[in-house]
């Protein structure tokens, strides 16, 4: 049998979706790469099933399918995906974006527009604070180089994306989940990845040893954040924030049309 080609985010908060996955050769050839990249070797069908970005589910050429009852979520706030600002949020006129997750990106537009009532020029940049916020009043900053910032320490405002959207919606934020083609997944596989996540949920505590490569003080803010702050679930209330999301983003712009969520069975 030819392994289902995976395309997985190379974060720490993918850590639990993809546990004990090296160990299933024969079903799962797994790469890692930042979200955006997950999504165009999805788009380009390089992989067979990318951990995308979820605006991306609405930008493929064609119908995109999701395994169910798994993503990266959160109900408020996520502590790796913020804004860092040199002044209020409403007095923002120009932004520096990490693109390493259009996600991300398309939140933060979403947020400027809805919830912030702002309009500031956005750059492209890359995910260094300091250069970003040499040409900017405020910058983007996802991912493990989020969780390393200590807003206080660099004299700085932080906006919590998760925190922000929940604050506009009441709803939770998904930031990714396994998609693919139409018939991509069969239901053993999905069965899987499944089984993955809640290895990765029973082993936190050692993931998070691993991330903190002996330091103690790193290993603890591992463990919170991948134990508090992100969720794992693809239910109803994670749908209704994912399709929320997808409304708001074909409102402003930023997607063509919505699409029905598809899962695999």
């Amino acid at each position: 049998m030819t392994p289902l080609r995976l395309g997985a985010v190379s974060y720490l908060n993918t850590k639990p979706l993809v546990h004990g996955l090296d160990r299933l050769p024969g079903q799962f050839a797994l790469r890692f790469d930042v979200p955006s990249r997950c999504a165009a070797l999805l788009h380009e069908g390089l992989v067979d099933l990318g951990l995308i970005p979820a605006i991306e589910y609405l930008r493929g050429a064609e119908d995109y399918w999701i395994v169910p009852g798994v993503s990266i979520a959160s109900e408020g706030e996520i502590a790796s995906v913020a804004v860092f600002s040199k002044v209020p949020i409403e007095q923002v006129k120009t932004m520096a974006l990490d693109l390493s997750s259009r996600t991300s990106v398309a939140l933060t537009t979403i947020l400027c527009a809805k919830r912030w009532g702002i309009r500031p020029a956005l750059t492209p940049a890359a995910p260094d604070l300091t250069a970003m916020l040499r040409g900017a009043d405020a910058a983007l900053v996802i991912g493990d180089p989020a969780l390393d910032i200590d807003p206080a320490a660099h004299g700085l405002l932080k906006f919590d994306l998760g925190a922000e959207w929940h604050a506009l919606t009441g709803l939770p934020f998904v930031y990714a989940m396994w998609t693919g083609r139409e018939g991509a997944a069969s239901a053993e596989h999905c069965r899987a990845l499944q089984a993955a996540r809640d290895r990765g949920l029973a082993d936190l505590p050692a993931i998070a040893a691993a991330a903190g490569g002996g330091n103690a003080g790193r290993e603890a803010r591992a463990l919170v954040y991948l134990r508090d702050n992100l969720k794992y679930g693809l239910g109803e209330r994670e749908a209704a924030g994912l399709r929320r999301f997808h409304e708001l983003g074909v409102e402003i712009g930023l997607a063509g049309a919505p699409k029905p969520l598809r899962f695999y069975q």
